[in-house]
């Protein structure tokens, strides 16, 4: 008898261990849950409240464009009435980000191709775009090759006073070297072979005038902002540079001998993304020329 109450015992026993050993492992993988669900939870504020810090649940996505950057200043036809009235550009949705073609047809050869920097130019490339799609470009004249290498052009009055009844401020003037700085050999150009830059009298008053540089120009005093570079045709440009010039009536021998350089037309394609940023020469400069409007 003792034998089997003993035996009875040790059943028991052993019972009762796998039904504590069964509710130790319930215990633990509760345990295990919950943490686990802590961990979520606490990574899920982290998370949730990092993409409300960045905006996540606006409602509206905040859009890169030029808005409240622009500003067009109105500027009066009746001083000076060699300024041609065709609106203004928009305010809104103005791209900022790439690049945007830009081809110059001329009478002197084949196209000329720009790519116009969104990042560093954004309301001088929203002015031409404007511009272009008005033909205001279309059949007028580059007035001027200037001694610092550069072609100007941009202006239907051909007088270096013309441009459209509004203006808009600099953008992408580089600063000027120190003046203890001493030059080096190796250091680029400020304004290189191919810059594009706007040109106007007063600095910061541009309107549609712009220069296309057709070889290295260096200078301590940069006033022009540079809104692009050539992409094509840079020979073109270089074969209206090399054209005899004379008296343009200021004193200045800027103006082409034959007065035959003409715009045909000028368009401004889509933006275009890149995955860099536009690559506009990052030097500066400013070409001597007659007084402008810009």
């Amino acid at each position: 008898m003792a034998s089997s109450r003993d035996r009875q015992r040790k059943l028991a026993r052993a019972k009762l261990d796998r039904q504590l050993a069964r509710r130790a492992s319930a215990v633990k993988r509760r345990r295990q849950i919950q943490a686990g669900v802590g961990v979520a939870v606490v990574l899920a504020l982290i998370v949730g409240g990092s993409a409300w810090a960045l905006g996540a649940f606006d409602d509206e996505p905040k859009e890169n464009t030029a808005e409240d950057v622009c500003l067009w200043t109105p500027q009066d036809a009746t001083a000076n009435t060699n300024l041609k009235d065709v609106g203004t550009p928009a305010t809104e949705g103005l791209p900022t980000d790439g690049v945007r073609p830009m081809t110059v047809t001329t009478n002197q050869g084949a196209p000329i191709t720009v790519e116009l920097d969104l990042a560093g130019a954004p309301c001088a490339a929203a002015s031409i775009a404007h511009l272009s799609s008005r033909s205001f470009y279309d059949n007028t004249k580059c007035h001027e090759i200037t001694a610092e290498g550069a072609v100007r052009c941009g202006d239907p009055s051909g007088t270096g006073l013309g441009g459209p009844t509004y203006s808009f401020y600099d953008e992408n003037v580089p600063t000027a070297p120190s003046p203890s700085a001493s030059p080096s050999a190796g250091q680029p150009a400020t304004y290189p072979k191919g810059t594009v830059a706007m040109i106007a009298n007063p600095p910061g008053a541009n309107g549609s005038q712009f220069l296309m540089f057709f070889k290295d120009f260096t200078t301590a005093d940069p006033k022009y902002p540079i809104i692009g570079r050539v992409t094509g045709g840079i020979d073109v440009v270089a074969k209206i540079g090399a054209k005899p010039t004379v008296d343009n009536g200021t004193g200045a021998k800027v103006k082409p001998k034959d007065d035959d350089v003409v715009v045909q037309s000028l368009t401004v394609g889509e933006p275009v993304a890149q995955a860099t940023s536009a690559p506009t020469p990052p030097a500066s400069g400013a070409p001597a020329a007659s007084p402008s409007a810009g």
